[in-house]
Order: C-alpha cells, then sequence, then structure tokens
C-alpha cells in the first residue's frame, strides 16, 4: 500500500489520468478501428480501392494535423486542443456508426486523423510540462505501456461487439471518448491547469515555429531517423501479415498470434527495461532498439517455423520498447521550454514512414519475396541509427557552446 501510495504521489494527477485515459482510449480505438475495413466492405458499395484511399487518407491528415495542434497548444494552451481532440473523436466514431456514403466517411476518417496529431503531441508535452525532467521516460514508458495495454484489450472486445451489431463498436468508442472528454475536463479545472497554462503560454506564430523547425538541423536529423525507422516499423505491422499468408498454411492464425506476443512481451518487459534505458542516453537506447529491430527482421526473413517467428517478434519488441519512449525523451530534451508542443506536434512528420512504408513492402514482397523485404529492412533500419548519432553530436556541440557563451 505504501509503495501504491508512494507511486501516485511521485507524479502530477493529471498525469495519471493521462495514461489511464490512454489505456481506454486506445482499447476503445482499437476496438473498432481495425474493423473499418471489413465494416466499410460490408456494409457500403466501396470498392476495395476506395477502402484503401478512405484509410489512407486518415493518416495523410495526421501527418500535418500534429505540427499545427502542437503550435496552437502553444499559444492558446494544452487543454483547449486536447479537449477539442477528444470532443471531435466522439463525433467521429458516432459518425461512422451512422453515416453511409463514401465521401462523409473519407471526412470523418480525415477528423480522425486530425484529432489523433493534435491530442497525442499535446498529451505528451502536458505530461513532459508536469512531470520534472528526471521522471520524464518512466512517463512516456509507462504512457506506451498504457498503448500497448489497450491495443491488447480493444479488438477482442471489438470482435465481440461487432457479432451483435457491426455499428455497435464505433458507437461504444464515440460513447467512451465523450465520457473521458468530460472527465478530463472537470479534472483540468479542478487541478488548475487553466493556471499552469498562463504562466506556460508563449505567442509563437505559425511562421515562427516554421522557421525555428527550418532551423533546427538537428530536429531534422531525428525526423529523418524517425521516419527510416516507421519505414521498418510498418513492414511487421502491416506487410507481414501477406508475407505470413503466402509462405504459410495458417498464415492469418500465426499473425494473429503475433501480435499478441508483441502486446505481452510490451507489458512484462516495458518496466524492467526502462530502468535498464534509464542509465544510458537516449541515443544509445534507440540504437540499441534499432539493432533489436533489425535483428528481429532478419528473423522473419529466415524463419520457417511458429517457434522462430515468435522468438523474432519477441526481439524485435524489445526494440519497440527501448525505442519509442527514447524518441520521445531526444524532443522533449531538443525542444525550447515555449515551443514543446511545437516539437512534439512536429515529431509527427515521421507517420510519412508509416504511409509510404506499406507501399514499399508490398513492391518488395512481390518482386523479390519476404526474406529479401526483411534483409532490407533490417540494413534500412541500422541506417536510421546514423541520423539519430549525427543529431547528437550536433546537439551536445551546440549545448557546449552555449555554455562557453555563457562563461
Amino acid at each position: 500500500m505504501n509503495r501504491l501510495r508512494g507511486f501516485l504521489n511521485s507524479y502530477h494527477p493529471i498525469v495519471h489520468t493521462l495514461i489511464l485515459g490512454t489505456v481506454m482510449a486506445r482499447a476503445a480505438s482499437s476496438m473498432s478501428l481495425p474493423f473499418l475495413a471489413i465494416y466499410l466492405a460490408r456494409h457500403t458499395s466501396m470498392s476495395a480501392v476506395m477502402i484503401g484511399i478512405v484509410i489512407g487518407m486518415g493518416s495523410l491528415a495526421g501527418t500535418v494535423g500534429g505540427f499545427i495542434g502542437g503550435t496552437l497548444s502553444d499559444r492558446f494552451g494544452r487543454r483547449i486542443i486536447m479537449l477539442a481532440a477528444l470532443f471531435g473523436w466522439a463525433f467521429v466514431f458516432l459518425g461512422f456508426g451512422m453515416v453511409k456514403l463514401p465521401i462523409l466517411f473519407m471526412l470523418l476518417n480525415m477528423l480522425n486523423g486530425l484529432c489523433r496529431s493534435f491530442y497525442e503531441p499535446v498529451s505528451q508535452a502536458l505530461m513532459a510540462d508536469l512531470t520534472e525532467p528526471a521522471k520524464r521516460l518512466k512517463v512516456f514508458s509507462m504512457r506506451y505501456m498504457a498503448i500497448n495495454l489497450g491495443v491488447a484489450v480493444g479488438p477482442l472486445l471489438g470482435a465481440f461487439f461487432a457479432t451483435m451489431n457491426g455499428a455497435l463498436p464505433f458507437l461504444i468508442t464515440g460513447i467512451i471518448y465523450f465520457i473521458y472528454a468530460v472527465t478530463l475536463y472537470a479534472l483540468l479545472i479542478a487541478f488548475g491547469i487553466k493556471k499552469i497554462e498562463g504562466e506556460k503560454k508563449s505567442s509563437v506564430t505559425f511562421g515562427s515555429a516554421v522557421r525555428v523547425i527550418r532551423s533546427d538541423m538537428t530536429f531534422r536529423l531525428y525526423i529523418f531517423g524517425g521516419i527510416i525507422g516507421a519505414i521498418g516499423y510498418s513492414q511487421v505491422m502491416v506487410t507481414l501479415s501477406q508475407y505470413l499468408e503466402q509462405s504459410f498454411v495458417d498464415g492469418v492464425k500465426m499473425f494473429a498470434i503475433l501480435m499478441s506476443v508483441n502486446a505481452i512481451v510490451v507489458i512484462v518487459m516495458q518496466i524492467p527495461l526502462t530502468r535498464l534505458a534509464e542509465k544510458y542516453t537516449p541515443v544509445a537506447a534507440i540504437v540499441i532498439g534499432n539493432l533489436m529491430f533489425a535483428l528481429g527482421d532478419v528473423g522473419f526473413a529466415f524463419s520457417h517455423s511458429l517457434v522462430w517467428l515468435i522468438i523474432s517478434m519477441g526481439i524485435f519488441t524489445l526494440g519497440e520498447i527501448l525505442n519509442y519512449p527514447a524518441a520521445n525523451m531526444l524532443i522533449d530534451k531538443l525542444a525550447p521550454e515555449h515551443m514543446r508542443g511545437t516539437y512534439f506536434g512536429a515529431q509527427t512528420l515521421t507517420n510519412i514512414g508509416h504511409f509510404i512504408g506499406p507501399w514499399v513492402g508490398g513492391f518488395l514482397l512481390v518482386s523479390y519475396g519476404g526474406d529479401t523485404l526483411y534483409v532490407l529492412m533490417a540494413v534500412l533500419t541500422i541506417t536510421g541509427s546514423i541520423f539519430y548519432w549525427r543529431g547528437s553530436i550536433r546537439q551536445m556541440m551546440a549545448k557546449n557552446t552555449s555554455k562557453k557563451e555563457f562563461f
């Protein structure tokens, strides 16, 4: 009991609320979004190409939306942007369950991408605002584990509710987001976030934000590294199912098992690996994480049984645990205090990798086969570490220069 009380007192109540809300929100969205393509195919007259366009537009909207939302949060406050995103999400999912026209589905999914790109970086920035620097890696790691807890539970609930009514998962998701938005609004007011925001708001404009990002070579190197990592990561989350279906008799079932392995390894290993990563720099954690990604990819290329695929997924997931919280820490350390939301928002540009990765992976899979695809992705992922390494050197040199100028 004392340990639990100590843990609760270690972080701001809003941080705990956001982490718990992340579990609920991700469980809700993963209860419905993974089934969106199937729902559209069964309940509309859309072709497979049109369904692909509708789903892809969400990622495309989210790629640019994060920068806009992050900049607005620096100027007008985290509270307004987060709540607008959550109420917008409630509208989106209720709409998914009610509309029938393809154009309306496309507009709703674009709004879904915008809401995600607004909420994610702004909530991360608020967590950083309310947490002392020494504890931020733990907070980002807890948030990442919360995401995986939600994703582990959501699809099972979605499959259950979908058997009753195809639209039911979307309607339930919309209601959960509405409840979360109302609850968060009340807690943000109760804990005085409006006052804290008044002290942290800046006069940053889109023009000044773009100029800072364009002139920050270190940040651009980190973004390039993130895009390359996203291209490689998408081959496991998207292309792997196609590869297994082509290469194994029970490929679809094997992919479902591997996704469960991914979630279980994150839940079990997140805390011990986070404690280990705290002893090293974020760049070291990312480089080791990318090495785990590469080893996992090589394993996928040469595995001929489910056992070896499970081992490969376990290794790959260790890289995931090390990589993503550390990447958030890099941005947190790089961002000026008054532009933290802008930097976290601009970090969503790494979604470009998730947008083009499935295209590249599909082409390589069809043209050269899965073994070539995953060996090339292993090499590409290691290459991404070079950008992070160069960025860290530039950041260190800039810090040393500023110290000399100060003295």
